[in-house]
């Protein structure tokens, strides 16, 4: 029997595992995934404004997956919520499959951009927030989710650079931070943010009430980061 992406938003956090579960093969990216799925439960649980009637809704908050090398996770909970059927996930990265070991906008519903290159979405995302901001679209929320390997590549703190200073309070960056990166950060992760005069905040990324806590702290005027901690990438 087919489920359909209706059915599926029966799915709580506890079943994330088992939905996990049915993408099998290679490259799945298993760590880079995994690092993700509390911060991901979170927004889409309790955050993101945004449903699968709203998809095509001006008004509608959006989530840009910048670390799309590994979107199990995402896969997982977009089912558990019904953007897509559960039976979808055990063909996760087959030739005729619309998973794929990165996401595809045009084949993924819910999915706002293509991903997986390092270094893409923050800059989407900056522009996503001055788009909303020239039309008039003032509330609804840019979200966009990178890894700290990420802020190894310089096209981000362009964007760091720019969206304080431009005052892009709709815009909301979450940073999973596995150790991953090649180069460390003077004053840590959330430092070059908060010189740029964003408002940043450091978090464990497992502790669903802290995330919740940060996702919706206050900033006016200002673009927010959170960074959220797991364990390290190798351990």
């Amino acid at each position: 029997m087919t489920t359909t992406a209706a059915e599926s938003r029966t799915h709580g956090y506890e079943n994330l595992p088992g939905l996990m579960s049915l993408m099998t093969g290679d490259e799945k990216h298993g760590p880079a995934a995994t690092s993700t799925l509390d911060v991901l439960w979170v927004l889409y649980d309790r955050v993101l404004r945004v449903t699968p009637e709203r998809l095509a809704d001006p008004a509608r908050d959006r989530f840009l997956l910048s670390k799309g090398h590994g979107p199990m996770a995402y896969y997982a909970v977009l089912a558990a919520k019904g953007f897509l059927p559960v039976d979808r996930l055990p063909g996760f990265g087959s030739y005729d499959s619309p998973l794929g070991h990165h996401p595809d906008r045009v084949l993924v519903p819910g999915a706002e951009i293509g991903s997986g290159s390092l270094g893409h979405g923050l800059p989407i995302a900056v522009g996503s927030a001055l788009g909303l901001r020239a039309q008039g679209l003032h509330d609804p929320a840019v979200w966009v989710l990178i890894g700290d390997a990420e802020l190894d590549e310089g096209s981000n703190h362009e964007a760091i650079g720019f969206a304080g200073p431009a005052r892009l309070e709709r815009l909301h960056t979450i940073v999973v931070d596995n150790s991953s990166a090649s180069h460390a950060l003077p004053g840590g992760i959330a430092a070059p943010f908060a010189a740029a005069g964003w408002s940043a905040v450091t978090v464990d990324g497992r502790d669903h009430e802290a995330l919740y806590t940060a996702f919706t702290a206050p900033h006016p005027g200002r673009p927010h980061v959170v960074v959220a901690r797991v364990e390290p990438k190798n351990a």
